[in-house]
């Protein structure tokens, strides 16, 4: 299915709803963008620990090369329980959702607002739950974008710093050792202040707190690479796949360990030069030109709709690279891709990727 680019280059201001959506596990707060359509994917977001979807992903929305996306696509923002702006403490003996219930609530959004499918796009604790909610119900999915994805459980030495953590550092502290790498968080004064800012006025303490908890305490995914004459039958996404961290980010050794347990012909990870913990909010026009490639190459986006992309340099190369070539349609799947530094300085018309065949 291919949609056309509208030839309307004025602003789209989608229709936005908020509802508290009931589940099996308690309500989540969800904010829906434009009206879903009968055989249309919504793209449904979920956000970060420290984090909600303003804080995780209005940078990103917002963004202008965003609006063609906007345009085409409802967006559907799901919030863990308590974790929305201004939201009340959870009553005194609530017990807070795990990872695998949380992703069981998404199958209630997609209910509740008659979603017929979704691409995904999570971060970090986001990325897990909807990577979880992929492999138990791979058939509401058509892909996954997930940034800052860790497919392991929590280890004990992990376990072991976390407690340590604990009584060390204050929450917020601990949030932004989780959201940011040592680079950022030593150079980065201003960034640093805005989210803390945002975590200590804007989000409720105790409820973060439980929501980190549920996170520190997650199962491993327990995804295994298909091997072709071997386990062909490995538990695995089904969904094309595009995974993303910065290059200075926490998470880099973790995506990367996904992205070894994932199926390479239907995965792709993007990894970023010069890009800190939140590739959304520090390098958003990046973000969203891989993205619109990963739709297109979905079947939703026609060539027309990407002529924009064309004013705009992007270049990947391999971490393990040896050749180039040029590419203007999609990313390749199954390919380990880092955006170059020098690519914000070099005018170009072309997207070129370096790959290892």
């Amino acid at each position: 299915m291919v949609l056309e680019e509208m030839e309307c280059d004025s602003v789209y201001e989608p229709h936005i709803t908020e509802e508290h959506v009931e589940s099996y596990y308690g309500k989540v707060h969800c904010i829906m963008m434009g009206t879903p359509k009968t055989n249309h994917p919504v793209i449904l977001t979920f956000h970060d620990v420290g984090l909600n979807y303003k804080s995780c992903f209005e940078t990103l929305f917002k963004h202008e090369d965003m609006r063609e996306i906007i345009r085409h696509f409802p967006i559907c923002h799901v919030e863990a329980p308590g974790q929305q702006e201004g939201a009340k403490t959870l009553h005194t003996g609530h017990t807070y959702p795990t990872m695998d219930q949380l992703s069981e609530v998404i199958p209630a959004v997609i209910k509740h607002f008659s979603l017929p499918r979704v691409i995904g796009v999570g971060v970090g604790a986001g990325a897990y739950i909807l990577a979880k909610f992929a492999l138990n119900h791979p058939d509401m999915v058509d892909g996954l974008v997930l940034i800052n994805i860790n497919p392991s459980a929590e280890g004990l030495i992990d376990s072991v710093t976390s407690k340590i953590t604990e009584w060390t550092h204050t929450l917020p502290d601990t949030l932004i050792s989780h959201l940011f790498g040592k680079v950022e968080i030593l150079n980065n004064h201003d960034l640093i202040a805005t989210y803390r800012h945002l975590i200590t006025t804007t989000m409720d303490e105790y409820n973060v707190s439980e929501f980190l908890h549920s996170y520190n305490h997650r199962h491993p995914l327990e995804v295994e690479r298909p091997i072709p004459g071997g386990n062909i039958n490995a538990r695995t996404l089904k969904c094309s796949t595009l995974l993303v961290v910065g290059d200075n980010s926490p998470a880099v050794e973790a995506v990367v360990d996904c992205n070894s347990k994932l199926d390479p012909t239907k995965t792709t990870l993007l990894k970023m030069a010069d890009c800190g913990g939140l590739p959304q909010a520090d390098q958003p026009a990046k973000v969203i030109e891989a993205i619109k490639y990963f739709i297109q190459g979905l079947g939703y986006l026609s060539s027309a709709s990407m002529t924009r992309l064309g004013s705009r340099t992007t270049s990947f190369s391999s971490i393990d690279g040896s050749r180039s070539r040029a590419h203007t349609n999609e990313l390749q799947r199954g390919r380990t891709y880092s955006h170059s530094a020098e690519d914000k300085h070099r005018p170009s018309h072309t997207s070129t990727m370096e790959h290892t065949s």
